[in-house]
């Protein structure tokens, strides 16, 4: 069906609310806005569904909401995994429209008999992934669209692991989803559902496990309440206030300063054009609030409370940690600290993804610990500690480029409540040292050697911007870069192929990690990485260098700007720039 006519289906369908109508019919006249809303359904990323807010099958709404439910109960009452009594648990943060969506995705789940649990208020996405198993969900469910602009929402699924689910599990709830038509869907009032013992609220003892199991992670607590770091700290209006501020003061840090304007949960973002705690802009409240209070360092959170941005004072003023400096920095305080108390395991795992960067892997080998790669997508990860149950390696931290980062397995996703707390015990256990986080940092340099990194993420909206992103796909996958920043490339890897090609030699290897739209590209000394984002209408390009000894940040920025130019000008060749 085209379109057009999934545009006049909606127009002509009962079950559609009036006001719903009444929005599309405002842009009858506006072919392009009518394609936009109608060209496709929205589809499973990394993320699971996202969307812009608004009417269509390109829009996030109560029916794209209630049909992925019905989809997700379909599939949930065909698995073997589900026993009759067995919940769904579902969370929301503080975006328009999650406490509705939540509702009404518990209600779906309700009307095909599945029993469910919401929450009083919003919650983190990883006290949702903790909660999935705490409570011996069947799977659980997240109203989020994490750090995107307030016109967005989401809606992710987790499996009774407690992670996100991945390949053939994602495909096969979607092939549900795409079989469920408007008269399939099901769903019930609330009243009758909470009479019959379906529609239940989450008792507040799951938070209070949750953080318990977040300050177990700690390696030096005696330290923390003799410290006197002082932080300040943002939620950006989501769903980390409470839980982060609880951690920090359960834990004993006492100067925690919180951004009063961005305190309360607020789905518009009123303080941030983008509430993203990866971009510098999003912490200009906080960074009044430090330079008044004189802070030593400031922890920003997004709004589901999975990532968290990390800015240190040095010399008066403060340095923005990128996610894999944030990322370096908590595994080697972890493994040091673990070595220094004898508590190293032999079968020790630290995973990141193959976009971040390389010094994970050196610090890994440091330490004696494994170190695993995988596709970009905490998902993986948390694949990886469930398959540890069957093969008794433990899992010890693991991190992606974008500001996700999880120690412990009490989630099975990347969770900033944790990743704050270490963080600022590490503050606290360098300030000990006569060092803060960033000559910390630079000391990692000195014993790792000099890693940079950098992403430029291209946005191409709309049909025609989706049609661009598979042309630059196609064309690098027939046309690979041969040079990069004057560095022949020597290797390079198609995983939707699944192909590693060695190019000095020729030869041809299958790639072991999973089926994905993804290319990446080796020289002798850096490395660069193309994929379409799973949940935002851009393609991304990820380079990373290890610069020889003696060599400035500006050398390695120089070098990234130059390989960033010579890929960019083959995706800008392609799309017409």
């Amino acid at each position: 069906m085209d379109y057009k006519a999934n545009y006049e289906q909606w127009l002509n369908d009962p079950i559609i609310d009036e006001a719903t109508k009444a929005e599309l019919r405002a842009i009858a006249d506006d072919e392009k806005e009518i394609q936009d809303r109608f060209f496709k359904d929205l589809e499973f990323g990394t993320g699971g569904l996202r969307g812009v807010l608004g009417a269509g099958t390109n829009r996030l709404n109560i029916y794209t909401i209630r049909k992925a439910t019905q989809g997700l109960a379909n599939y949930i009452l065909k698995s073997d995994v589900y026993e009759q009594g067995m919940a769904v648990a579902i969370a929301h943060d503080s975006r328009r429209m999650s406490p509705e969506f939540s509702a009404e995705a518990a209600l779906v789940l309700n009307a095909n008999g599945i029993k469910t649990y919401t929450f009083d208020s919003l919650r983190s996405t990883p006290l949702l992934s903790f909660a999935v198993r705490h409570l011996g969900c069947v799977a659980g469910i997240v109203i989020t669209a994490s750090h995107n602009p307030p016109e967005y929402n989401g809606y992710k699924v987790y499996w009774a692991d407690g992670g996100q689910c991945p390949y053939p599990r994602d495909e096969e709830i979607i092939s549900e989803v795409q079989k469920v038509t408007s008269t399939m869907v099901k769903t019930m009032p609330k009243a009758e559902a909470a009479a019959l013992g379906l529609f239940n609220i989450a008792s507040p003892d799951v938070d209070t496990a949750f953080i318990q199991n977040v300050k177990a992670q700690s390696l030096n607590p005696d330290i923390i309440p003799m410290s006197d770091i002082k932080i300040v700290f943002t939620p950006l209006h989501g769903a980390g206030n409470e839980p982060v501020r609880r951690a920090l003061r359960e834990m004993g840090f006492k100067n925690v300063f919180t951004v009063e304007e961005q305190e309360k949960p607020d789905g518009d973002f009123p303080t941030v054009s983008y509430p993203n705690p990866e971009e510098k802009a999003a912490f200009e409240y906080a960074l009044k609030l430090a330079r008044k209070k004189d802070a030593d360092l400031i922890v920003a959170t997004d709004p589901d409370c999975d990532r968290v941005g990390v800015a240190v004072k040095v010399n008066g003023e403060y340095e923005f940690l990128s996610g894999n400096m944030t990322g370096v920095l908590v595994a080697e305080y972890l493994l040091s600290q673990m070595k220094e108390k004898g508590a190293l395991p032999a079968n020790g795992v630290i995973i990141s993804t193959i976009v971040s960067t390389d010094m994970t892997r050196a610090i890994a080998n440091a330490y004696g610990m494994q170190y695993m790669e995988v596709l970009t997508g905490f998902k993986y990860i948390g694949e990886k500690i469930k398959g540890f149950e069957k093969t008794g390696q433990q899992y010890i931290f693991g991190f992606e480029e974008s500001y996700g980062y999880l120690a412990g397995t009490y989630a099975r996703d990347k969770d900033a409540v944790v990743a704050s707390l270490l963080v600022c015990e590490a503050a606290a256990y360098y300030r000990q040292k006569g060092l803060s986080l960033y000559d910390a940092l630079q000391e990692i340099y000195a014993k790792y050697g000099f890693y940079r990194e950098t992403i430029e993420s291209i946005t191409l909206k709309g049909v025609d911007g989706l049609n661009d992103i598979k042309r630059i796909m196609t064309t690098l996958r027939q046309e690979p870069p041969k040079a990069l920043a004057g560095e022949a490339v020597i290797e390079a890897r198609d995983y939707q192929n699944r192909i590693i090609k060695d190019l000095t030699t020729g030869t041809e290897a299958p790639a072991t990690l999973p089926v994905s739209d993804v290319l990446y590209y080796a020289t002798a000394n850096s490395w660069a990485c193309v994929r379409p984002s799973g949940t935002e209408p851009k393609i991304k390009l990820y380079f990373g260098v290890k610069m020889p000894v003696g060599a400035t940040q500006e050398d390695a920025e120089g070098k990234l700007r130059d390989m960033n130019g010579d890929l960019r000008g083959i995706v800008d060749r392609v799309i017409g720039a």
